[in-house]
């Protein structure tokens, strides 16, 4: 080397590692990508078609995700029913205060008991409901566990009879107790109402921009559970066009709070599911229901049970809960919502049937035995 390239050398020293690094970086997502493109995709998906094809109407899932069993399967308890031969004893003739379920024979009512012990209570067992008396004190209504068992046993049945096109859309699947609970004494995925106590002096603000459970976390309105599954309001979102002379104190008026209600519902009810928009809509119409899949049907019944069921069966058992039992900024009684069946599935228990063992649970008569 020559004396003085090797000191011009020394005094301009060049960086060949920056350069290096870039260009291998550049190399190694080329290389990464040619063998996605060789091999396929790592994480194999399957997509379920719910709209006309080429309109883009599909909701794809990892294969691993649709595969893999709901966990809580695993502690689902079921046992096959006693076919009546005729003449049996019935719980009524027999227990004391047997205000529902007293037409079953005795062999099928305990059989239940025993299973709606290891769906809500297996760890307390009868107990929970019962108390620590001997067997003559079971038919007291002290614990309000029991009062609200009786109807919750009413409103299964209720749903398995009055909502058969929304539980059976796909097939015989039906609920039990352990559709929501799970084998916890209180479901998970309840909700309370959350809005504010000063929400008249904090204006709108205080329904939005707050980041709570109902509202998925995000900045939509938290309120939209209490408005749309609790009070009846109607689902909407604003009128469609621009700069139009509306009166937004008139209650028919769609304002942009109500949009941003419908979508905080909306996102609500995809997160149930797990799934996506197209699930229930074409995205070139949301608002049409000319232009829906049929899940959007199956959705809008769901919707009209869960305002019932909260209407009619959970608010007013608020006097029989426990201080401990109730909301922590109204002290309502607990509520129930998409996610309370679904838990992040399409269906619950992944379709599951819940009443093929259990047909005293799918009729408010008198049940038929195979």
């Amino acid at each position: 080397m020559l004396p003085w390239f090797s000191k011009w050398n020394r005094e301009n020293p060049t960086d060949i590692y920056g350069p290096a690094v870039i260009i291998g970086t550049i190399f190694g997502a080329v290389f990464a990508a040619a063998l996605l493109v060789s091999w396929g995709q790592p994480f194999a998906t399957q997509s379920m078609q719910t709209g006309p094809r080429g309109t883009g109407m599909s909701v794809p899932e990892y294969t691993s995700d649709v595969t893999t069993p709901d966990p809580t399967l695993e502690e689902y308890y079921t046992e096959e029913p006693y076919v009546p031969e005729g003449g049996e004893a019935l719980a009524g003739d027999i227990y004391e205060n047997v205000q529902v379920l007293g037409g079953l024979t005795e062999d099928n009512f305990n059989r239940l008991m025993i299973a709606m012990t290891q769906w809500v209570a297996p760890e307390q067992g009868c107990v929970y409901c019962h108390g620590e008396g001997d067997m003559e004190t079971y038919g007291s209504d002290d614990l309000y566990t029991k009062v609200v068992a009786r109807r919750m046993i009413e409103m299964t049945q209720n749903i398995n009879e009055g909502w058969d096109g929304h539980v059976n859309a796909n097939g015989e699947v039906g609920v039990n107790c352990y559709t929501c609970h799970r084998g916890e004494n209180v479901p998970s995925e309840i909700w309370f109402k959350t809005t504010p106590v000063s929400a008249s002096f904090d204006g709108w603000s205080a329904n939005q921009n707050r980041a709570t459970s109902l509202s998925q976390s995000t900045s939509l309105p938290s309120d939209a559970l209490e408005k749309y599954l609790l009070d009846y309001e109607m689902i909407g979102v604003h009128n469609l066009d621009s700069r139009v002379a509306e009166n937004p104190s008139d209650p028919d008026v769609q304002t942009w709070q109500n949009a941003e209600r419908t979508y905080s519902l909306m996102n609500y009810v995809s997160n149930s599911l797990g799934v996506n928009c197209v699930f229930c809509h074409n995205t070139r119409a949301f608002y049409d229901t000319e232009q829906v899949t049929p899940q959007w049907g199956t959705a809008s019944l769901g919707i009209g049970m869960v305002q019932e069921l909260n209407n009619d069966y959970l608010v007013p058992l608020g006097d029989s809960y426990p201080e401990e039992r109730l909301g922590p900024l109204h002290q309502d009684a607990p509520k129930a919502a998409c996610k309370t069946c679904h838990k992040g599935y399409q269906q619950p228990l992944q379709g599951t049937n819940m009443i093929a063992d259990w047909p005293e649970l799918a009729t408010t008569g008198d049940p038929v035995y195979e």
